[in-house]
């Protein structure tokens, strides 16, 4: 039975959309790395909030596996000479393996005889290997973009504040930057900021869930996905689903706490697209729709603390979509105040590509191109593709 292995990288803010690749390639990367190091292990699990990134490893060796390993040297036909003595080449391999030619052996592979080295390897204690190992394991780490601080040569994807490394209950002593690791974690942001000490998973997930931070991303979209529904039924309506939302918002929060709020009815005369991609895309609010479909005046926000009063919680997100829907009302109506054709025109004044000319050649590009494929395909819609064709840019 082998021990466990923690390992958490606290941050700052971590990007959402970085959360979900960089728990693929940890859960992809390190149990190669640990079989390339010999450690036997178990299953690893990784786990992330914006601001820690955090992988335990079950039944892991406390040493590594003990080997043999084989190293070719030279063929045998230029390893002797005609009276079987060694040559330069034999005595050369032998030096640099630490052995003598005769203890040497051969073996046959598909290009012919060869000398080959056999060591036998008493493996390490996994301590040592792991203080070795993590610091460059975890600034490996790939990310869209990394950034330094501070005067330090390293980079990662936000400046890291606390390592927590423990292997077996004791801690595995290494150093990235200014950082120690050691075996305390941190609390939410605001609601428990402290530092506690953590020496197995379970005693992990206990301390964080009673610090207001729930590490696993699983969890915490499964808590917003039912809450949000509870919100929706209260206002006599239901989610608008999007799964893409429901991950993102997942990873901006440690703590989540679904909050109601409502809107002008009026705006429910702007078109559906407009409504949703200004709750959705900008301020990240789950739109809610009745049972034919249909948006009603309400949304559903999640808040990353839990709040002592949320009608000001949900006062304060009123306030700023009122402000989106009035700006997206306003550009609406504005360009609905002059034809579409009336944009072709200023794609003359809009440059696409220096050695390309103007969006307004493009268009025309598009325009003969559109015209060889109708032909050849259904002739009868040329008309229509002809001035869908004009229309595509005529909205920049």
């Amino acid at each position: 039975m082998g021990k466990e292995l923690l390992l958490e990288i606290g941050t700052e803010e971590i990007p959402a959309a970085f959360l979900p690749k960089t728990i693929r390639h940890i859960e992809e990367v390190l149990p190669r790395e640990l079989s390339r190091l010999h450690i036997l292990h178990g299953d690893v699990k990784v786990m992330a909030t914006p601001r820690r990134i955090f992988t335990a490893v079950a039944d892991v060796a406390e040493r590594q596996e003990n080997r043999v390993e084989e190293k070719l040297g030279p063929a045998v036909r230029v390893a002797f000479d005609e009276s079987g003595n060694p040559t330069k080449a034999a005595a050369g391999f032998a030096r640099g393996q630490g052995l003598d030619v005769s203890q040497l052996e051969r073996v046959v592979t598909d290009k012919g005889e060869y000398l080959a080295a056999r060591k036998n390897i008493t493996g390490e204690a996994t301590t040592s290997i792991l203080a070795s190992f993590l610091p460059g394991f975890i600034l490996s780490i790939p990310f869209q973009k990394s950034m330094r601080w501070m005067d330090l040569d390293i980079r990662f994807v936000r400046p890291i504040h606390w390592i927590l490394a423990v292997f077996g209950g004791e801690p595995v002593s290494f150093r990235i930057g200014n950082i120690e690791s050691g075996t305390s974690s941190r609390g939410h942001r605001f609601m428990s900021p402290g530092e506690f000490e953590a020496a197995s998973l379970e005693e992990y997930l206990r301390e964080t869930r009673e610090r207001f931070v729930i590490v696993d991303p699983e969890e915490r979209r499964l808590i917003i996905h039912r809450e949000a529904a509870k919100a929706a039924e209260s206002v006599g309506g239901r989610v608008l689903d999007n799964t893409d939302l429901l991950e993102e918002v997942a990873c901006l929060v440690e703590y989540p706490s679904v909050i109601c709020g409502r809107f002008d009815r009026a705006f429910l005369d702007l078109p559906r697209e407009v409504l949703v991609t200004s709750m959705m895309k900008h301020q990240k609010y789950f739109a809610v729709v009745d049972d034919e479909g249909k948006l009603l005046p309400h949304f559903i926000t999640v808040n990353n603390t839990e709040p002592r009063n949320p009608a000001v919680v949900a006062a304060g997100n009123e306030k700023v979509l009122r402000a989106r829907l009035t700006d997206a009302r306003f550009f609406f109506e504005e360009d609905r105040n002059k034809p579409l054709e009336q944009g072709l025109e200023a794609l003359k004044n809009v440059v696409f590509h220096s050695l390309m000319g103007t969006s307004y050649e493009k268009v025309m590009r598009f325009r003969e191109l559109a015209a060889y494929i109708t032909e050849k395909i259904n002739p009868r819609l040329s008309s229509l593709v002809d001035r869908a064709v004009l229309l595509c840019k005529a909205d920049l």
